[in-house]
């Protein structure tokens, strides 16, 4: 994407983590499914998770592609899989709607920088978005809090170190 467009940011520094039914106590992590190898592991064909998932696995039969992570979600909510992986805000999304059905498990295993896309080359908008970010830092937060931040273990993140604008 970068050879097309530019980034502003990164505004939030996500990660790939697992979710998974409440009650599930034996995957704790991703180093839990080489050896659980019966356990169903579900994200999105042709993602980034899809792909980073596959070192933890036992083999490729664990796992289990839809197109949309509602599919994914759906899945572990009948049982026909056993967890759900991709970036964790993602996932706190469907845990806040889940009543208490899902949770996260784990620490983040990987580093997935959010960033505002513009135009290639923009960099003076790149540097009014940076700008409008750092001035408004509270009200990040209040966005934070109000949203993902209603997710219980999970923590207001502080806006990452910005990139230079190119």
């Amino acid at each position: 994407r970068k050879e097309r467009i530019s980034f502003a940011g990164p505004y939030y520094v996500a990660g790939q983590q697992l979710m998974v039914k409440s009650d599930n106590d034996t995957i704790t992590g991703p180093e839990d499914l080489k050896d659980n190898p019966d356990a169903k592991v579900c994200s999105v064909t042709g993602s980034t998770p899809s792909e980073n998932i596959k070192q933890y696995l036992a083999s490729e039969g664990q796992l289990v592609l839809f197109d949309v992570y509602e599919k994914c979600a759906d899945a572990l909510r009948t049982g026909q899989v056993d967890v759900v992986t991709t970036d964790n805000v993602i996932l706190l999304g469907f845990v806040s709607e889940s009543d208490g059905e899902f949770k996260l498990v784990g620490e983040q295993f990987t580093e997935e920088p959010y960033g505002i896309g513009i135009p290639k080359g923009d960099v003076e908008f790149c540097r009014f978005i940076l700008d409008t970010l750092q001035e408004n830092e509270d009200a990040y937060i209040e966005a934070w809090e109000a949203t993902a931040g209603q997710v219980e273990g999970t923590e207001t993140p502080e806006l990452p170190e910005f990139d230079e604008c190119e």
